[in-house]
């Protein structure tokens, strides 16, 4: 089995990593998190244009194919950016909108895809087992909700916004009705494979938030000095970053693996361990850079905050821990 990506995987992530860097995404979170969506839809639009969200969509329409590895680096990347909006559920809602369709019918996927696909649209969307709450309701263009019921409906809006920890992820309740779209159990089944490609999404995510958050950390540790010594030079504080590496190192395979197989207690260890090793992360930079690590003019605080929300987003680390035992006890 191979972990390492393709030269073609590496050049993709490369391009988006290009991208991202130049599109200044901290002030796209910060104008997100206080309710402008424009330079983050900007920044959106020239994701889709790489063709990232058409790989969570099948050919049929106008998609990629669903490829979950490559969009598992995708995300890497937009985890390291700090990439505001609802990209996972946008995935996700393409995922399940595909496992749906059929070349020619019409139907949901006929209807909502191209304009996913194409960045033109964005999407939002509550499965069963993945919290009872939607993601920039605010902000999307369709909110999908599938009920217990496996009814696929359409939301026709949504609650107030609740508090986060992280004020770039804006949640509300989904409406209770909206347009019905399908129905049965091939809905439930699709949903429950888009509940897995949100789970690894997520946990590609993480990884990039916890790599953003070592990088910025290690950079600071060599600038700044106590007792006349930078203090990365101090034994403790070395070893507090090789642990925060070592736990990032770890969850890497992992979400390759999951990637690669999408078994559903191989994307729940992939999520559980790269969301405590973002979070891990996220304590080690706000302990080593001490007081300017709360405030909010330090962009550092814009990560520190998703660590926490991403850890529990899809699957919270019990919920993960209960997938994996089940697996194992049969």
């Amino acid at each position: 089995m191979r972990f390492l990506p393709t030269a073609e995987q590496s050049d993709f992530a490369r391009t988006l990593q290009g991208l991202l860097g130049a599109s200044d995404v901290p002030a796209a979170v910060r104008a997100w998190g206080s309710g402008d969506h424009g330079p983050g839809r900007a920044v959106w639009a020239r994701l889709a244009g790489t063709g990232l969200f058409a790989l969570a969509a099948d050919e049929a329409h106008d998609g990629a194919g669903l490829l979950p590895v490559e969009l598992a680096l995708g995300f890497v990347e937009l985890g390291r950016a700090g990439m505001p909006g609802p990209v996972v559920e946008t995935a996700a809602a393409a995922v399940l909108l595909s496992a749906l369709g059929a070349a020619g019918e019409e139907g949901p996927a006929k209807r909502f895809l191209p304009g996913l696909v194409a960045g033109e649209a964005l999407a939002t969307l509550t499965l069963p087992g993945g919290g009872p709450y939607v993601l920039d309701a605010d902000a999307a263009t369709y909110c999908f909700t599938v009920s217990a019921a496996g009814e696929l409906r359409l939301a026709g809006g949504a609650g107030d916004l609740l508090g986060s920890t992280d004020p770039a992820r804006r949640l509300s309740r989904p409406a209770a009705e909206g347009e019905l779209l399908a129905a049965g159990p091939r809905v439930s089944a699709a949903a429950a494979t888009a509940l897995g490609w949100a789970r690894l999404l997520t946990a590609a995510q993480c990884l990039g938030v916890g790599e953003a958050l070592l990088a910025s950390t290690v950079q600071y540790v060599k600038q700044r000095t106590q007792f006349g010594t930078p203090i990365g030079a101090f034994q403790a504080v070395k070893h507090r970053l090789a642990d925060t590496l070592l736990a990032l190192e770890f969850a890497r395979p992992l979400v390759w693996a999951a990637a690669l197989g999408l078994a559903p207690w191989e994307v729940a260890a992939a999520k559980l361990t790269a969301g405590e090793a973002a979070y891990a992360a996220a304590m080690t930079a706000l302990q080593l850079h001490g007081a300017v690590g709360y405030t909010e003019e330090l962009d550092l605080s814009l990560w520190l905050r998703k660590a926490r929300p991403l850890r529990d987003a899809w699957g919270s680390p019990s919920v993960c821990r209960t997938a994996v035992l089940q697996e194992r006890d049969g």
